[in-house]
């Protein structure tokens, strides 16, 4: 489910990752020089097209999607995706293409692959509504198997220093919540067995695993996204009508929740994971400004990304 527009996402995360990763690298990370692949895990805010080849009811390949690109590519916004657009910025080629893609084979994943999908989520139950889609558990699945594409084509120690200074981005949570314990009628049930803190709980301990294997499996540089405002969203709105012109409340504070869990989880994988750099992307508190002041917003993210762009002139990325 998307959280806000396209050109707002673009603006957030690219401030939010290039800003990050730049200063916490030190300028080590030079897409241009080291040729770094780009890896992607999320849900419908980037997924590329993955969901094009599974049986899904969570599907993008239709109008007005695509239209910046001429018709519908499966992702789920008028054009590119943020990390599309990151990808760009940062000097990493063309677009990272769908796992599923029967073209996303040979030395293209070389520059990495995106296995996002709309629906997905951290639990492997959310999305059941959907029929098809990837959670994060069958997109990590994915990605070892790429893993094993690249140790054929280009070696062990290859693979294992392509993979180490790849750049990893996670998008992954909003769906737990609105499409699973959220979900009108169906949830109600679990509502009542499982309290809120319960069920971030879960969230966070599985979420704790995926990302510890994602980084066995060899990534080193990982932005992990937390779950934006989902009350404010037109959705959740539509379904809690009493809420009147404000965000509804309850969605809120699941996705704060989890969001203070999120921060503290990627601190202990940062001190206890070895030679990682985890980077945690706060949306939520962005989008919240953005629309509390969003008069005024407008002009400074034009200033913040000039400032960006300029910093990553001067670093060479």
């Amino acid at each position: 489910m998307g959280i806000f527009q396209n050109n707002q996402k673009t603006l957030i995360f690219f401030i939010v990752y290039c800003s990050s990763m730049i200063s916490k690298s030190n300028g080590r990370m030079n897409g241009r020089e080291e040729g770094i692949a780009n890896f992607v895990f999320g849900d419908s805010l980037v997924d590329a097209g993955n969901n094009n080849y599974i049986m899904s009811l969570s599907k993008a390949n239709y109008a007005p999607n695509g239209v910046d690109f001429g018709m519908p590519t499966g992702r789920y916004t008028n054009g590119r995706t943020i990390v599309d657009i990151i990808g760009q910025q940062l000097g990493l080629g063309g677009y990272t293409p769908p796992y599923l893609a029967p073209t996303t084979r040979g030395g293209i994943i070389l520059k990495g692959v995106n296995y996002a999908s709309g629906g997905g989520g951290i639990l492997n139950q959310t999305g059941n509504i959907f029929g098809g889609r990837l959670n994060m558990d069958a997109q990590l699945d994915n990605f070892a198997n790429t893993r094993e594409e690249l140790i054929n084509r280009i070696g062990e120690e290859g693979t294992r220093r392509l993979v180490n200074k790849a750049l990893f981005s996670v998008t992954m949570g909003s769906n737990d919540f609105i499409n699973n314990y959220l979900t009108p009628v169906i949830s109600r049930l679990e509502q009542e067995m499982i309290t809120p803190e319960a069920f971030v709980n879960a969230m966070i301990s599985r979420y704790r695993l995926q990302l510890t294997r994602l980084y066995n499996i060899g990534a080193r540089k990982i932005v992990v996204v937390n779950v934006g405002p989902i009350g404010c969203i037109p959705y959740e709105r539509d379904l809690n009508p009493s809420a009147g012109n404000d965000c509804v409340g309850f969605p809120n504070q699941l996705a704060q929740s989890f969001n203070l869990q999120l921060k503290s989880l990627i601190k202990e994988l940062s001190t206890s994971l070895p030679e990682s750099l985890f980077v945690y992307a706060d949306v939520y508190r962005i989008v919240s400004h953005i629309l509390l002041n969003y008069r005024s917003y407008v002009q400074v993210l034009r200033m913040q990304i000039q400032h960006v762009v300029q910093r990553v002139v001067v670093l060479g990325v």
